[in-house]
């Protein structure tokens, strides 16, 4: 271990993993370690007896519940989107051949006690149960104006300069109801909040684009693809890619201590007594906790069953987002099952989370109006963690943390985090202008 590296990564959650791999690729020298024996940190997925000792401390689970190393459990559930930044990552790295993925069934959306399929494009907002007939017109309209937008065509603008329009003037000027706002604002451009209605109108219309655009891209139900076998092997496949081209790496190292020089630069890491010298570190916020600071707390429930989420068309897959407003809270709830069909669950058995960010200390209180639309339950476990983002200087102590997980059900936000410390530590922007074909979800059923 007493050689230099560019970097040192601590960690193997995702965002480290994929941070690994990029850096790898562009030929700097990656020494990669992890106080756990196994890979995914927080983003790791669990069999039945990892997940029984986790949370009920024992290793024995029920035996109804069919063989148990046939279950992956997501630890952060979250699907991805079809043309989204994490598949444009995976093709701009190759990573593609590590993985296979299938296409989510479906996406729906919370309204005054029900769900609903979510409207993307103005066909399907004609046919939507969600709105009335005249509302129906003026959403074709929005969402016929959203789709021939082009930033690169001033005609596409209709005279809005949508850098400097907020996304409620937008809305407005097409005369859309509340409750049609809010799925567009939450099922559709994923907003967690209402934050966005008095942000720049840019970034929400981008947004719908890419859902729209990801949803036709494998025609399917909804905009999401998902790996065969459950996000865990996501980490693995990007520290495949880092070890292709020369990082090493180390699991199961203890403590891992960041040593600093006398101005507070990092210059190394102590583990069992051995310190591996580096120019920079990069970590999750549990490697350098006295340079992170709490900003909220993320609780979900994870549930076993042995049926689809009820109202969903039998989906095996399926994202359902309860808007923040339709439940009376501050930011919005998320569920996401899975099945034996992406080979997550024994046969016959799904996999459901209801995730928000935490607003009170009883989360089965919280979870419930989630919980309450899943139907009969085998087995429930809930957990809760608190979310972090670094507060260091890294041009003056060369430490480069990344922000824990959210509660979304989607990989936006996480990858924005990657690219944004990949542009700290590299000085330059990685260029993601890829052939999204080359990217497949495989065809079966």
């Amino acid at each position: 271990m007493d050689e230099e590296y560019d970097v040192i990564v601590l960690g193997t959650g995702l965002k480290e993993c994929i941070l690994s791999g990029l850096l790898s690729v562009d030929g700097l020298k990656v020494l990669h370690m992890d106080r756990n024996d196994y890979y995914g940190g927080e983003s790791s997925s669990l069999n039945l007896t990892q997940l029984w000792k986790r949370f009920r401390g024992s290793d024995t689970p029920e035996e109804n519940l069919g063989a148990i190393r046939e279950y992956n459990v997501d630890m952060i559930p979250k699907f991805i989107m079809a043309n989204g930044l994490l598949v444009q990552t995976l093709i701009h790295t190759d990573v593609t051949k590590y993985l296979n993925f299938k296409a989510v069934d479906g996406s729906f959306v919370y309204n005054k006690g029900k769900i609903y399929k979510v409207p993307a494009t103005d066909v399907e907002a004609l046919k939507s149960p969600l709105m009335g007939l005249f509302e129906k017109r003026r959403a074709r309209k929005f969402f016929i104006y959203v789709q021939d937008y082009d930033e690169k065509d001033p005609k596409s603008h209709e005279g809005l300069d949508l850098s400097k329009v907020t996304a409620r003037e937008i809305i407005s000027k097409y005369g859309l109801e509340d409750d049609t706002i809010d799925f567009i604002g939450h099922a559709l451009a994923l907003h967690n909040d209402d934050g966005y209605l008095d942000q720049p109108a840019i970034d929400f219309v981008k947004r719908i684009k890419l859902y729209a655009e990801s949803l036709a891209r494998f025609q399917g139900g909804s905009p999401y693809i998902y790996p065969l076998y459950g996000l865990g092997e996501l980490p693995q496949a990007f520290a495949r890619l880092s070890a292709v081209y020369g990082g090493t790496y180390m699991l199961n190292k203890p403590e891992c201590k960041v040593e600093f020089d006398g101005s507070g630069k990092a210059i190394g890491v102590t583990s069992a007594g051995e310190t591996a010298k580096c120019k920079k570190v990069v970590c999750d916020p549990s490697y350098l906790s006295d340079k992170v600071k709490k900003v909220g707390k993320v609780t979900r429930a994870v549930c076993i069953m042995s049926h689809p989420i009820p109202d969903t068309n039998d989906a095996h897959s399926v994202q359902i987002i309860l808007p923040q407003k339709q439940l009376g809270r501050k930011s919005d709830m998320y569920l996401f099952c899975c099945s034996y069909a992406h080979n997550v669950a024994p046969k016959g058995k799904y996999i459901a989370f209801v995730s928000t960010e935490a607003e009170t200390d009883n989360p089965e209180e919280e979870l419930k109006p989630g919980i309450e639309l899943l139907g009969p339950i085998d087995e429930i476990f809930y957990h809760s963690y608190d979310t972090y983002v670094p507060t260091n200087k890294q041009e003056e102590d060369n430490c480069f943390i990344s922000g824990t997980y959210d509660a979304t059900t989607h990989f936006e936000s996480t990858v924005v985090d990657v690219l944004e410390m990949y542009t700290k530590i590299t000085g330059k922007t990685l260029d993601l202008s890829v052939d999204l074909s080359a990217a497949s979800a495989t065809a079966e059923n």
